[in-house]
């Protein structure tokens, strides 16, 4: 060692300091390398079987792990007691990319992001932004409602038309409100017969068949529902009214079409995470996560569903439609709370 330094002296200082750069500049190259997503872990609050919430976040998540080569564990019907062990464990369990499922993982899923120092994505609470760690989606719901409630009107014999929402939430308060706009659009006198089952009642099948069929005895001969599990219920409903005329059910975040036995699913408001998951992936590998938001939209993973029960001629209108939110010529209403859902039903 002595000998290279003393080599080393009879250099010029400014030939010593561009290795000496040259050097920094490598090593420097090998920090900012991307960090590689190996393990892509999802956690959800119901099983994900429920052509709905659950399924389609598991799908999702399988199909962006894929795409960058990276394996995926899941961790169904968690529920919401138990959230922060089945999440540390997942973070401890080798995770690249934990998805916290669930607007309930808000609150524990940021503190299990910093215990573990892995990237963990959350859902409806923008303030949970942390560079590197923390990630949030924030969906626009109502566009896709407005296309079925343009849908719904342009169905309906009756004149009435029914929502039947499963808990609290602020995506099925978002999806009434602009279902019902997307419904006066067309029909400014049409009627609504609104119901829920419960605080929390996802997965409340029993209770889903209960409400829808109180909305078709009132008269609505669509059905507008949100409920997760509970959209079983919903379906079987429609599909044994007694009504002398045809009852169509829309459904929300899944495809129902493979359960569909009565040909009586008139449509889905579609939610596709995949999209949102690979950039979340992407962002993480090239070290800019947690520094922007995510958003859900009509142009991120947000369709209506086109099934052989709508015309042509009716999904050109609906399509007509979609490129005018897409462009911003069609602004829908933001109805996240349950007061706002009562005053749009109310009417103008």
């Amino acid at each position: 060692m002595r000998k290279r330094f003393g080599e080393l002296r009879g250099i010029p200082l400014v030939i010593v300091a561009l290795l000496f750069m040259a050097g920094s500049s490598r090593a420097w190259a090998v920090n900012a390398s991307p960090t590689p997503v190996k393990q892509v872990a999802i956690a959800t609050p119901a099983r994900d079987n429920d052509y709905g919430w659950n399924q389609q976040g598991v799908l999702a998540a399988r199909r962006a792990a894929a795409s960058v080569g990276a394996r995926v564990v899941v961790a169904d019907g968690i529920g919401y007691d138990n959230v922060e062990p089945v999440l540390g464990r997942l973070a401890r369990g080798g995770a690249s990319f934990v998805i916290a499922q669930a607007s309930g993982f808000n609150t524990i899923a940021p503190r299990v992001a910093q215990q573990y120092r892995v990237p963990i994505i959350t859902y409806d609470s923008p303030k949970n932004l942390q560079k590197s760690l923390v990630s949030d989606i924030e969906t626009s719901s109502q566009q896709g409602a407005y296309l079925a409630g343009i849908l719904a009107a342009k169905t309906t014999r009756t004149g009435t038309l029914g929502i039947v929402i499963s808990a609290s939430d602020t995506n099925w308060y978002k999806q009434t409100g602009g279902f019902v706009a997307g419904a006066r659009s067309v029909k400014k006198g049409i009627k609504f017969r609104f119901a829920q089952i419960g605080q929390a009642a996802y997965d409340d099948a029993a209770g889903g068949k209960r409400v829808a069929q109180a909305v078709i005895a009132d008269g609505a001969d669509v059905v507008f529902g949100m409920g997760d599990g509970a959209s079983f219920g919903y379906l079987q409903a429609v599909e044994t009214a007694k009504e002398g005329h045809k009852v169509w059910f829309i459904d929300v975040i899944g495809n129902k079409t493979p359960i569909d036995k009565k040909h009586v699913l008139l449509s889905s408001v579609l939610w596709n995470f995949t999209p949102i998951f690979k950039r979340a992936i992407h962002d993480i590998q090239n070290g800019t996560y947690g520094t922007h938001l995510y958003s859900l939209n009509d142009s991120t993973g947000i369709s209506l569903l086109k099934t052989p029960y709508i015309t042509p001629a009716l999904w050109k209108l609906i399509e007509y439609d979609r490129q005018a939110i897409a462009a911003g010529k069609i602004h829908g209403p933001r109805t996240p709370t349950e007061s706002k859902d009562r005053q749009i039903l109310k009417g103008p």
